[in-house]
């Protein structure tokens, strides 16, 4: 089932390229990163949670990058704006070879699965469409 997201034509007009770029250099910068690269972190300082995923792939020798954005009290509107982006609602927001697998808990269990292998040894999905 599709997530809902307010049309565009139920937003006023004047207000249209306010929400379109609305910290739209994060999104972009993540979404180049995720084409880019097999594995992204996105996280946020102090949380426990995108450190826990980051020890997962460092103890099994899988390479990842790793963006940071604030931490609880700084740069939540960036923050923010991901969370529209994706629909998912915590950090880390984990991606692996241009699809998000969830957060740090997800990430664990695809590991343990044997998952994690499988869609790391898959063909690559084409990336360039989660940057539209």
């Amino acid at each position: 089932m599709p997530r809902s997201i307010l049309p565009e034509d139920r937003i006023h007009p004047a207000i249209r390229d306010t929400v379109a770029g609305l910290h739209a250099d994060v999104v972009r910068e993540v979404a180049a990163a995720v084409a880019a690269d097999d594995i992204v972190i996105v996280g946020m300082a102090i949380n426990p949670f995108p450190r826990r995923a980051r020890r997962l792939l460092d103890a099994a020798g899988i390479a990842y990058r790793y963006l940071e954005y604030g931490s609880y009290a700084g740069q939540w509107r960036r923050r923010n704006a991901l969370k529209m982006w994706t629909g998912w609602p915590t950090f880390p927001m984990v991606f692996v070879r241009g699809v998000l697998v969830g957060g740090a808990a997800e990430l664990a269990r695809l590991h343990r699965a044997g998952e994690l292998a499988r869609l790391l040894a898959a063909p690559r999905p084409d990336a360039a469409a989660s940057a539209a």
